[in-house]
């Protein structure tokens, strides 16, 4: 894969690139990098170009220093495609990814291919939600970032049982991705994403592009019951369950994740 820069309005981005064909663009869940797809990129790269993102203010992208919105998230994919000479992209995306990428589908239907949507919501953070994320932004300012006391917190944010119990290499990844970000640069996108997040039900209703939504049966942040309310609001959505993954399910379930968007392609005429 090649590195690659290109500045948006949040920022400069990094992405990761390969492979060359239909544009699939892949972005990640809050305290993730690009490195979240890698199963995913190593998968579809013979087929497709690849694009690995690192969103605003994580990995190897530049620091945030405000808050932002959803339709700014959705410009810098935008910039990203005008960037790389892209017109039309698949776009895969993860909690805030999943978010994002029905946010772009949406606003952008005529560069928007199929878009798979894992482990998100449409709904806006509840009180509990929002409580829990402004404990743990205080906390890691506090520490000074997501490490100690903290990592159990995310791990059980982001993991179930499975992966808890049996992937201890999923584990090993959580923790040192959501390690490695800047507190103050990761704690404006915990803002922008949790308590400020917009409520996109009326405007995921205007999706016209084929949508796979993907819920994690162990998800504790967004149970699948919340996930399937985001799929009804999308006219002809169609919606799985992975039963054994959690928040992370391209992580905890490559190969049933890969298999699925390739099905979800060839049902779409795409191969």
């Amino acid at each position: 894969m090649q590195d690659r820069y290109v500045g948006t309005v949040l920022g400069r981005i990094r992405l990761r690139v390969d492979g060359t064909g239909p544009a699939m663009l892949f972005w990640p869940s809050l305290l993730m990098d690009g490195t979240l797809w890698s199963a995913q990129a190593a998968h579809f790269a013979g087929r497709f170009q690849v694009i690995l993102v690192d969103p605003p203010g994580h990995g190897g992208s530049e620091a945030l220093d405000q808050s932002f919105t959803f339709e700014q998230c959705a410009q810098v994919v935008e910039h990203i495609l005008d960037d790389l000479q892209i017109d039309k992209v698949h776009v895969i995306g993860n909690s805030w990814g999943g978010m994002i990428g029905g946010t772009f589908a949406a606003l952008h239907p005529e560069r928007t291919g199929i878009a798979v949507l894992m482990n998100a919501t449409a709904a806006p953070a509840g009180l509990r939600q929002k409580a829990e994320y402004g404990i743990l932004v205080q906390a890691a300012r506090l520490l000074g970032g997501i490490r100690g006391p903290l990592k159990g917190p995310v791990r059980d944010a982001f993991l179930g049982p499975t992966a808890k119990r049996d992937k201890p290499e999923v584990v090993a990844t959580v923790n040192d991705l959501a390690a490695e970000v800047d507190v103050r640069s990761g704690m404006h996108a915990v803002t922008s994403v949790v308590p400020r997040r917009p409520d996109q039900r009326a405007l995921f209703s205007k999706i016209r592009t084929p949508v796979l939504v993907v819920a994690g049966g162990e998800d504790k942040t967004f149970p699948v019951t919340e996930t399937e309310e985001m799929a009804d609001a999308i006219p002809g959505a169609r919606f799985v369950v992975l039963e054994q993954s959690a928040h992370l399910a391209a992580l905890e379930s490559p190969k049933e994740v890969n298999a699925l968007i390739d099905d979800f392609l060839a049902d779409q005429g795409i191969s």
